[in-house]
């Protein structure tokens, strides 16, 4: 009797038939009687025989199996029936080897379908198991092809007992593709293979390594479908290859490289989403695919993937004869693979999503269907309610299909034409009727379609059309009288100029915009374009800009894609050009940087994307792809991060803070990669490791636009630590830091095609640029015990270890805590504070009226009182030291150093004059007038009216401010750290 617990399993549809499957069943042992006539032998007999012909075939021919599965469950049930992949001989007869890949296919096959019917087996764990039992035959397939290779002497193969052993080195590589690859097998699917060789890896002679794998992939094909009366093992699919209407079976590696590398299309990135090594040579396999990731997951957001691969969806839709979006849907005869609201139109969507922010996120990197809308809704790039109608319908779409396929053994996608047909697949589904059914069926085909359309059909709205009111033609060669006075109109002061401009766009003066492609987006985009840019307060000089922008871009469809799929990008673009020439600056010579406006939320709430840098930086098959995939992403944030603070979406605060974090992450993730890549070469230290503490802004978390970062490299190792081993040459301890901290500064600054990460000041170590690059940790805190002077003590009160392995940085801070609660440093703080801020103002003065670091009063005097009163208190009390100046300040107050009104005055202050650095460098950099260009004050004044108190009507209003707060901060300063003069 079964010890498995049968749930409600649908009733036979076929009495009949169920009951010629029981009396087959009863007739071959007693064993399979005694199950045929019990309560639950009915039933499952009823579920399988009253809907599908195969099915009971298989439950007769394979009746242990069947029995194996109620007696012990599935998970071992399957177990045995792929016992004999590991227990015979790759360099058996080809029918003997044949014969057993048949039957472990057949026993795996009911199985699978036993489990699915009776619920014992979810979705994932049924294509799972079909995927294993495909990948096992497979690779035992191969291994005893290659032994026969070796018997022909056509190949070196690896003397082994097991298939994997077998296919190390044999230069063979047989890559799963399509549902085989994400282990989402059909129940009756063929199986796509990509076979790839190298042909210098284990044949005599390379010249001849060609023929001989493509008649090893033919042969494979051969075994894998060859039928006989005991079934058949996979139908086999390899188009998936390269070119395959020019390429032979089998493709060199180097082929397949140079091909993806300057031919691969897009719907192949799609295909690769899901590839992995099956069978021959893993380590060549995953080499072949690191090789090229860069060809599937491109640097870059690629909207212009959506219309390509969209296309193909839409020939295969209408090669399918299907209806138009909006047609009802017909039950009969659909196809829930290719039809309307089906399985593809699922998948597709997927896959673009992965295509287009995969390459800056390897989270988004799953293979499976349902894993990659998982991760695509956690990460913000499709509405969670959207991502769980496409899984629900994904499952159950998936087992309808499994059930049509059960039936025969048939690799069909399409429901019956007839009325019985659907009553029999209803019933198979588990539905009480027809009609119950297909409410659910067209229920989930609509939500996919509906959420599908949304993504791929529906254009944005040219809003701009509407606010042009007129002609817009840029073709001719001669101004368009009423183009120019529909661009008058619209606000343009010199229509004839911005004619002249955008037809040198539709005449492909620009690389960007002389492919056809390019000027159909073009002309698609343009009522938008120039409603964005017309509202700017000076619209020929921010067109300009954008014409900077888009002559020094090398093709311009993915930018103008980018723009059709994303509309209110261009109002943010053209205010960015409007209003910041420092940005507008870098967006022209890093047009990449637009990505970081689409790439992620800007709220400390959202999802930052700075978490991909590790997996990003782990990810890259090289230290040098590694530095740029890192300088890419820091560009794009650094970018977003400015654009929002300039937007007024974000305050000082958490800008800072966002900068920071990015900072952060990018050292964390490079200092091991570029540590390990040294190793390579010098080996390691015994107990040795180097970490980074960085200072100032990036310390305090307080980084404004165009910080640069103080750092400072420690490093410690073991007491007897010797010469470094594991590497082509040994180094001393003290040699082997020295010249591993230029490699982590270098790859910080080093230049690349995405720029560089950050410039890098490391003044802040003892002894100053004349000092070592890197220091050990005790000589570090033996200088602070010792020798530091009071400014550098005021330093490290801003000081945290942001890079290196745990324990160290632990330590790290102990000692930069225990240097900064030392009792000498309190009796001069405050005479050396003042003497060192007399000495600034006489030789460092202010560099124009929006230096407000530099001032009287200015930012350098907030963060002196901080940082001073910080040193003689915190000998006392500790908990006053923060590295992060308003929380600082906020501690003095909290236990009695400060007064509260203080306190508050001083944090405004701090606020607002690092809101006016930001709003400066962010919009014209450096200036001696005081006046401002009227988008640099509308962007100034929008930030300052953020900050707490009445908002500044104008520019006069901020100069008051500054002057009032300047005093205030001043008269602070000579109350609580000592005399400086008046305010000048």
């Amino acid at each position: 009797m079964s010890r498995i617990l049968l749930p409600t399993l649908p009733r036979a549809f076929d009495p009949e038939a169920a009951a010629r499957l029981a009396e087959r069943f009863a007739e071959r042992d007693a064993a399979c009687r005694a199950f045929a006539a019990s309560a639950d032998g009915a039933a499952l007999l009823g579920a399988l025989g009253g809907h599908s012909p195969y099915l009971a075939d298989l439950a007769v021919r394979e009746a242990p199996a069947l029995l194996r599965l109620l007696e012990r469950g599935p998970e071992e049930a399957f177990a045995v029936a792929l016992a004999p992949l590991g227990r015979a001989d790759p360099g058996a007869a080809r029918e003997a080897v044949g014969a057993m890949l048949r039957q472990v296919k057949r026993q795996a096959a009911l199985i699978a379908a036993t489990a699915d019917i009776i619920g014992a087996w979810q979705l994932d764990r049924v294509t799972g198991a079909l995927s294993e039992v495909a990948e096992q035959t497979i690779d035992f397939a191969c291994a005893h092809l290659l032994l026969a290779a070796a018997e022909r002497q056509e190949l070196r193969i690896a003397k082994g007992t097991t298939p994997r052993a077998i296919s190390a080195g044999s230069g063979l590589i047989v890559l799963g593709m399509g549902k085989l690859g994400g282990r989402e097998l059909n129940y009756s699917s063929d199986v796509d293979l990509m076979v790839l060789y190298d042909p210098e890896a284990a044949t005599y002679h390379s010249d001849r390594a060609g023929a001989c794998y493509v008649r090893l992939a033919r042969d494979l094909v051969r075994l894998l479908e060859e039928r006989t009366a005991e079934g058949y093992v996979f139908r086999t699919d390899l188009r998936l290859r390269p070119d395959p209407a020019a390429t032979p079976l089998a493709v060199s590696v180097n082929a397949g490289i140079v091909y993806y590398e300057s031919m691969g299309q897009n719907w192949e990135r799609a295909a690769m989403i899901k590839a992995r090594p099956v069978a021959g040579d893993r380590a060549l396999g995953e080499h072949f695919l690191r090789e090229i990731r860069p060809f599937v997951w491109r640097r870059h957001l690629d909207f212009a993937a959506v219309a390509d691969i969209h296309s193909i969806k839409r020939q295969i839709y209408a090669h399918k004869g299907g209806k138009g979006a909006g047609a009802t849907i017909a039950l009969a005869g659909h196809d829930v693979k290719l039809g309307r609201g089906g399985i593809r139109e699922i998948e597709f969507t997927a896959q673009v999503l992965q295509l287009i922010w995969g390459g800056r996120d390897p989270g988004l990197r799953d293979p499976t269907t349902l894993g990659a809308l998982a991760a695509l809704a956690a990460a913000g790039r499709i509405e969670r309610r959207a991502a769980a109608d496409l899984a629900d319908a994904y499952v159950f779409l998936r087992n309808l299909e499994h059930r049509l396929q059960m039936v025969a053994d048939r690799q069909t996608h399409r429901l019956p034409e007839d009325e019985p047909g659907l009553a029999r697949i209803a019933s198979f589904m588990g539905f009480a009727s027809r009609d119950e059914f297909a409410a659910a069926f067209l229920g989930h085909l609509g939500r996919v379609e509906r959420h599908y359309g949304n993504f791929f059909e529906a254009a944005p709205a040219l809003t701009g059309a509407a606010e042009a009111s007129g002609n817009l033609v840029f073709t001719g060669v001669e101004d368009d009288p009423e183009t120019s006075a529909t661009l008058k109109r619209m606000g343009f002061a010199d229509p004839a100029s911005v004619s002249a401009m955008i037809r040198g766009w539709h005449h492909g003066r620009p690389r960007a915009t002389r492919s056809e492609r390019a000027r159909e987006l073009l002309t698609e985009l343009m009522p938008n374009l120039l409603a964005a840019f017309a509202r700017q307060s000076n619209p020929e000089q921010a067109l300009a800009r954008f014409d900077a922008v888009l002559s020094r871009l090398p093709a311009g469809v993915q930018m103008l894609s980018l723009f059709r799929r994303n509309p209110a990008l261009l109002d943010r673009v053209a205010g960015i050009l409007g209003a910041a020439p420092q940005l507008a600056n870098h967006l022209a010579h890093n047009a990449a940087a637009l990505d970081g406006l689409l790439a992620g939320s800007v709220s400390p709430a959202g999802a930052d994307p700075s978490a991909c840098l590790p997996a990003l930086v782990k990810d890259a098959r090289h230290l040098e792809e590694a530095l740029e995939s890192a300088r890419r992403l820091a560009t794009e944030r650094k970018f977003e991060i400015d654009a929002a603070a300039l937007e007024g979406q974000l305050d000082v605060d958490v800008a800072g803070e966002l900068r920071a974090d990015l900072a952060d992450a990018a050292i964390a993730a490079l200092l091991p990669r570029v540590s390990a890549d040294f190793a390579e070469r010098f080996g390691r230290i015994a107990g040795g490791a180097m970490a980074v503490v960085a200072f100032g802004k990036l310390g305090g978390r307080e980084m404004l636009p165009g910080s640069d970062l103080d750092l400072v490299l420690l490093y410690d190792h073991d007491v007897d630590a010797g010469e470094s081993s594991g590497g082509r040459r040994g180094l001393a301890p003290s040699e082997y830091f020295l010249r591993l901290a230029p490699q982590v500064v270098a790859a910080i600054t080093a230049p690349g095609a995405e720029g560089r990460l950050w410039e890098v000041d490391m003044r802040l170590r003892p002894s100053g640029n004349k000092g070592p690059v890197a220091i050990r940790l005790a000589a570090l805190e033996q200088y602070h015990r010792e020798n530091a002077w009071t400014w550098e003590r005021m330093a490290l009160t801003r000081a945290r270890a942001v890079a290196g392995p745990p324990a160290l940085k632990r330590r790290i801070n102990e000692v930069l805590r225990a240097s900064m609660v030392k009792p000498g440093a309190a009796a001069v703080a405050l005479a050396d504070a003042t003497a060192m801020r007399l000495r600034m103002l006489k030789e460092l003065p202010a560099e124009g009226p929006w230096d407000v670091k530099a001032m009287p009063g200015g930012l350098i005097e907030v963060e002196f009182i901080a940082q001073a009163l910080q040193l003689v208190h915190a000998p006392a009390e500790p908990r006053v030291l923060a590295t992060t100046t308003r929380l600082a300040l906020a501690r003095l107050g909290q236990h009695g150093f400060l007064p509260a009104a203080e306190v508050e005055t001083l944090i405004a202050a701090d606020r607002l004059w690092r809101t006016i650095i930001g709003m400066v460098r962010l919009t014209i950099g450096k200036s001696r007038d005081m006046a401002l260009p009227a988008p640099a004050a509308a962007a100034l004044l929008r930030s300052v009216a953020q900050l707490p108190g009445p908002a500044p009507v104008d520019l006069s209003a901020v100069h008051a401010q500054m002057r009032e707060v300047a005093a205030e901060v001043r008269a602070i300063f000579e109350r609580r750290v000592g005399s400086l003069g008046p305010v000048g």
